[in-house]
């Protein structure tokens, strides 16, 4: 399968269409753009493969019945009897209508005529026209004046399979979508893969041509570009008819798509291939399906379905909670599928790969008894991300704890991180996770992380934001490091191999004793600005009198949902510490312990005068403040006395030392410290290949400064002639 594009003939293409869109201003909203124009070009590719369906199947019949050739009638009435079963053709039209056909009749009947020709089609085209909605939209054509000028751009465009392949149509529907969207103002939230960053994930998961049934699955399936290039990858790994039929019979391909639009041309193409084997949905993807809603949920229950290979660009920064998103629905999974945690609500992004996750198959299971699953095999994984999966959320926070799940259960096998300006609609850096539940013991407890940001060449011409492109020895060069660098094979500065732990951190609160400009332990005065009453008094004094407790802080035993402690242990969890820091009683001033003192000035029946009161650990704070200042009318203001402490959190790499580490990097004394309930974990590739790049020299920066000034100067002198 070769992945070039004559770029120039698309974009030519995309630009005539582009013209007859812009045609619709003043007529139609920029929105609506859409409505109009990829419907008709859905319908105008149909009817491309229709007429040559009809003449290839006109010339098998005049070479089983020559006679015919003298019945014209009778030849057009046998080919449309075959043209309406379903085992001949896979989709119909039971007129004798053709956008031409339309055009060039009465113009007074264009509307009936356009109309009879769109419900003349059979059910499975009729599914697609109503997802476009396109009978209202004929309707506002005509009110426009605008339905003969479409017809007529449309009537002959060449659009058949013979003309543009699978492939090529994709691109322009891709790159008519991105305009669409940017006319319309809508936000760039869908990110059209480009087919070599498809091609290199198909390639990562290892695909092989089966020996029985195996199932691919891509939960936002757009218009079925992963799905189409998975099964043309294998189709053209074959080397034999008999493998080429072994992927035509056992490979299925499974999708859902939220987008009625994408849904649209996705149906339209699997129409167009006739492919049998593949399934796809209209609905979202990340809540349960119910049959009675107006929205339709996933359709693809991991109660009923597993899959063999799962790859999939789900859309960036999807908002799923509050009054845009679908958070009840989203909370019926909570103790299911979304056990592990729920990110941010305006970042769906892990809630699409915990739908993928619940939907592999277990590894060693035993094989269903229907047979429509391989089990025992497992699942793998690939999926695109922006940064925000990586590192978003803090320690317990639900992205935290979706990274801590995944990476305590082995689950990770890789991230290669991508070239920016790769995709139509940004310009980001994006990333490839690789994720497997049937690790081999090479791959076990470990996860490799591989930089390709250098590996691409410019796009001739540019597609939008998509600037850059992976050629074939890009992506060799990928994928020799990932298979290669697990047996240690590169020891390159692009690839680096981590323990799962490696990734996991202690978020640590503090409470140092800060210092004054002699380095010595700080004590201050200063106007207590908060509001002064018995129970902030209290809280202040279980702040600053508390000392260290004999306890040990909590916190030492991490575990992850779901998960015993021994598995935790064996990330290497230490048992919990029985003392934590405290300042040594060189520290403490003055030999004595913490203490509080607040001096207020108050109005009493008219006059000023002055309170004090002073706590210590053990006292009653409410009782003593109540006894303080019981007689005073008003308090005018305060101020106090109190160790200078400092709380701070402290991110700590697992494994290290919590007391070394805050002696090392506070160098306060330190009044106490507790570690967070679970460990959180976070991966930082741009940390872990950063490369330092010396700044250049004065010498040099202050040489090319005068360059450029006299260049400067013997410009200003040619204005002067």
């Amino acid at each position: 399968m070769s992945l070039a594009l004559n770029k120039p003939k698309l974009d030519n293409l995309a630009g005539d269409i582009w013209k007859s869109a812009e045609r619709l201003r003043g007529k139609f909203k920029p929105y609506e753009y859409q409505s109009v124009i990829l419907p008709i070009i859905v319908i105008r590719r149909l009817e491309c493969v229709l007429l040559a369906w009809r003449e290839a199947k006109r010339a098998e019949v005049l070479a089983k019945r020559p006679g015919l050739k003298d019945k014209p009638k009778d030849l057009d009435k046998l080919v449309k009897e075959l043209e309406l079963n379903p085992k001949q053709s896979p989709f119909s039209n039971k007129t004798d209508w053709s956008l031409r056909k339309v055009y060039e009749e009465d113009q007074m009947l264009l509307e009936k005529n356009f109309r009879d020709y769109i419900n003349g089609f059979s059910k499975n085209v009729d599914d697609i026209i109503e997802h476009f909605n396109y009978r209202a939209t004929i309707g506002t054509m005509v009110k426009n004046n605008r339905l003969a000028p479409i017809l007529n751009q449309y009537k002959e465009l060449a659009l058949g399979p013979d003309q543009l392949s699978g492939l090529e149509m994709g691109y322009i529907y891709e790159e008519l979508l991105r305009r669409f969207s940017e006319q319309s103002g809508e936000e760039a939230g869908d990110h059209f893969t480009p087919r070599e960053i498809i091609r290199l994930m198909v390639e990562l998961l290892e695909i092989p041509i089966p020996v029985r049934h195996f199932s691919i699955y891509d939960l936002a399936a757009g218009t079925s570009g992963m799905l189409s290039i998975a099964k043309e990858h294998l189709l053209d790994r074959a080397k034999t008819p008999e493998e080429r039929e072994r992927v035509e019979k056992f490979v299925t391909i499974h999708g859902q798509e939220l987008s009625p639009t994408n849904y649209a041309i996705c149906q339209a193409d699997l129409l167009i291939k006739n492919d049998q084997q593949a399934t796809i949905f209209l609905g979202n993807s990340l809540i349960p399906h119910d049959p009675h809603s107006r929205d339709p949920g996933d359709q693809w229950p991991e109660a009923k379905w597993r899959f063999n290979r799962m790859l999939s660009n789900p859309p960036f920064g999807v908002t799923w909670g509050g009054k845009d998103g679908y958070e009840t629905e989203v909370l019926k999974l909570k103790q299911t599928r979304y056990r592990a945690g729920l990110p941010r609500s305006n970042d769906g992004a892990l809630l699409f790969l915990q739908t993928l996750l619940a939907k592999m198959i277990p590894f060693d299971s035993p094989r269903p008894s229907d047979g429509r699953e391989a089990g025992g095999e497992g699942s793998r994984i690939a999926i695109i991300f922006n940064g925000s999966p990586l590192s978003n959320g803090d320690c317990g926070s639900g992205e935290s704890e979706i990274r801590r799940w995944i990476l305590e259960n082995d689950w990770l096998d890789a991230i290669v991180m991508l070239p920016d300006q790769m995709f139509y609609n940004t310009g980001i850096f994006t990333y490839i996770w690789l994720l497997r539940n049937d690790k081999p013991a090479s791959h076990r407890g470990r996860v490799m992380l591989i930089d390709a940001r250098q590996q691409f060449e410019k796009e001739p011409k540019a597609f939008a934001s998509k600037r850059n492109r992976m050629t074939d020895a890009h992506r060799a060069w990928v994928e020799e490091r990932y298979f290669d660098g697990w047996a240690g094979n590169y020891a390159d500065d692009h690839v680096k191999l981590f323990r799962r732990e490696d990734f996991a951190y202690h978020k640590v609160s503090v409470v140092f004793w800060q210092t004054d400009e002699n380095d010595k332990p700080a004590i201050v005065t200063e106007l207590y600005e908060k509001s002064f009453t018995a129970a902030t008094v209290a809280k202040e004094q279980d702040f600053y009198c508390r000392e260290a407790p004999s306890a040990a802080p909590k916190g030492q035993n991490h575990t992850s949902p779901g998960q015993s402690e021994s598995a935790s242990v064996a990330l290497g969890n230490r048992p919990p510490v029985k003392n934590p820091l405290a300042p040594s009683d060189g520290e403490r001033g003055r030999g004595e312990g913490p203490s509080i003192k607040f001096t207020a000035r108050i109005k009493t029946a008219g006059k000023e005068s002055t309170a004090e009161l002073t706590l210590k650990a053990g006292d009653n704070a409410s009782k003593k403040f109540k006894a303080a200042f019981a007689d005073a009318d008003e308090i005018l203001s305060v101020q106090w006395t109190h160790r200078h402490y400092v709380q701070d959190d402290e991110y700590i790499p697992h494994g290290e030392d919590i007391e070394a580490f805050l002696k090392r990097e506070i160098a306060k004394p330190i009044i106490r410290w507790e570690d967070s309930p679970q460990l959180g974990y976070e991966i930082l590739p741009n940390k872990y290949f950063y490369r330092y790049q010396p700044p250049t020299p004065a010498k040099e920066l202050l040489a090319e400064f005068w360059k450029l000034e006299k260049e400067a100067e013997e410009m200003l002198k040619g204005l002067d002639q």
